[in-house]
């Protein structure tokens, strides 16, 4: 048996990612841990009671990591985030700030509408039928 555990999301700053991800999506904060032999830290987040795969926000090193900050995906949508309650959890971020740059539609596989996090990199939030 195999499940996808975690997923990197390059990002500018550990703190601000935690910010934004724990403080304005209502993410947990998994794990923080310093690495000081690389300088770094190991930091996890995952959405509340959620069992998929979680977040690992891995600070950019270097010119090519950081040119990739909010731009994993050459533009397409990159991460899906589940809901029970499409509605609830839209006009929670909405009241957050968080920018939607589609507005919810019905679609065959459920509810969506597409939000950009703090760097720029689209994510479907989404109702499953």
């Amino acid at each position: 048996m195999h499940s996808l555990g975690l997923v990197a999301l390059v990002v500018r700053d550990y703190d601000e990612a935690i910010a934004f991800f724990v403080g304005t999506l209502g993410f947990e904060l998994i794990e923080d841990t310093p690495v000081p032999e690389q300088g770094k830290r190991w930091v996890v987040v995952a959405p509340p009671g959620g069992e998929g795969a979680r977040l690992l926000l891995a600070r950019a090193v270097g010119d090519e990591q950081t040119s990739r900050v909010g731009n994993q995906t050459g533009g397409r949508v990159f991460l899906f985030l589940y809901t029970d309650k499409f509605w609830r959890d839209y006009d929670a971020y909405r009241a957050a700030g968080v920018v939607f740059v589609r507005e919810p539609c019905e679609a065959p596989h459920g509810t969506v509408a597409v939000f950009r996090d703090l760097y720029g990199n689209l994510w479907d939030l989404v109702q499953r039928r």
